[in-house]
């Protein structure tokens, strides 16, 4: 009869704890989430954004909120590597419109055996500038919509560079929409269509992109893992890389994302990985 009370007391102990224990990860996960949504206005429901396809500030931008990001990433293109690096600022000047400016940089390398190849020219890619609006923010269905353009004027790589400086222009206007599924699960589609135009000929050409991707946050951080797929239409030709990632909290203003990225369909590109680093400036009171 002892044991057996014993053996009561430990079940329900059990029990208690483990409802304790799961209403403390239920408030954790409400943390962030809270903090976005109900402790500032205008409204903002809180969404996982995509690491390698970012967005030009945070859906629903309040004024104020500033992000820089450093990234850093490695293609293996068969015959020689290419090391993308870009330097980024995004901040929203007022409530729902976000700004950035971006510095891409490309450099390339021989692969062991491939000396006697050509490789391009190292490069100052371009410089983007970008805008982004959120007309459509509704808490009750966790749901955002916004539209934006970004603009890039494209250089000549370091061997001609100046000769001339720009040479030529890409128009990139786009479309995002983002649903937050319960308390974890992200859902995001970025599109929209890409015309370059080319100066020295003022030839046009036009691919259209459909970028999708799905997190899952893990529980009481903002931390999350999931994956994109990032797809692109050139006229009969479709390509598609999916891109694994996970994103990790290192300090209070600093975030951390690692992207791999698996081509489908590319004759010319293999594997590659990106790294993200994201710091955001405490607001100026």
């Amino acid at each position: 009869m002892y044991l057996k009370k014993i053996f009561v007391l430990v079940v329900v102990l059990a029990k208690l704890s483990s409802a304790i224990a799961q209403q403390t990860k239920t408030e954790l996960d409400s943390i962030y989430i809270q903090q976005t949504e109900v402790d500032e206005q205008p409204v903002k429901v809180f969404h996982a954004e995509p690491l390698y396809i970012d967005l030009i500030r945070d859906l629903g931008a309040r004024k104020g909120e500033r992000e820089w990001n450093l990234g850093l990433g490695m293609t293996d293109n068969l015959t020689f590597d290419s090391y993308e690096a870009l330097i980024e600022y995004e901040w929203a000047p007022i409530d729902r419109l976000g700004l950035e400016v971006e510095f891409p940089f490309t450099f390339y390398t021989h692969v062991d055996g491939t000396q006697n190849v050509t490789i391009p020219s190292n490069r100052l890619n371009s410089i983007k500038i970008a805008t982004q609006w959120s007309f459509f923010v509704n808490e009750r269905m966790a749901t955002s919509m916004a539209i934006g353009y970004i603009n890039e004027f494209e250089l000549s790589d370091f061997r001609s560079f100046g000769s001339p400086l720009i040479t030529g222009n890409v128009y990139n206007p786009f479309l995002v929409v983002a649903k937050r599924w319960g308390t974890h699960f992200h859902s995001l589609v970025y599109t929209g269509p890409m015309v370059s135009q080319h100066f020295e000929t003022n030839d046009f050409h036009t691919t259209y992109d459909v970028n999708t991707s799905f997190h899952y946050m893990i529980s009481g951080t903002r931390n999350f893992i999931g994956v994109e797929f990032n797809k692109t239409f050139d006229g009969a030709d479709f390509d598609m890389t999916i891109r694994p990632q996970m994103r990790v909290g290192v300090a209070e203003n600093l975030l951390v994302g690692i992207v791999g990225g698996i081509p489908i369909n590319r004759e010319e590109e293999r594997l590659s990985s990106f790294i993200r680093l994201i710091w955001e400036p405490k607001e100026k009171g």
